[in-house]
């Protein structure tokens, strides 16, 4: 038994050590960027005063408590108690909130729908 597990322990070792296709060389980490549509979904945010209404993390001023505050708003299942949150979903949310929800206290801001889906791939980046 004592064998099998010195194997064992060797392989896991050997396998670390090694680090796939790159000759056991150790490389370096790497940031992964967000998306253009992410950046420029912040500007679309910042440009309607999002923040106004909502705190919004890495937002200027968004510092809003009308309506739900979004920090890790891409980990949320659910947009508005309703919906399910994905990105297409969230996009036209985000564009047409009172046909999706009427009554809704989210109001239509008047954003197109590549503002809409640039501020979605914003929002999705918040986990």
């Amino acid at each position: 038994m004592h064998k099998a597990w010195l194997v064992g322990i060797t392989i896991v070792f050997a396998a670390t050590m090694v680090g796939g296709c790159n000759g056991g060389r150790v490389l370096p980490g790497y940031a992964v960027l967000p998306r253009i549509e992410a950046i420029q979904g912040k500007q679309v945010i910042e440009q309607f005063r999002c923040g106004t209404c909502h705190t919004i993390p890495g937002i200027r001023g968004a510092t809003g408590v009308f309506g739900p505050p979004l920090m890790e708003f891409g980990r949320r299942s659910y947009i508005a108690g309703n919906f399910p949150n994905s990105p297409g979903v969230l996009a036209q949310w985000i564009e047409e909130p009172q046909i999706m929800k009427p009554k809704t206290a989210m109001p239509t801001l008047g954003l197109n729908e590549g503002q809409a889906r640039d501020a979605a791939a914003y929002l999705e980046t918040l986990r």
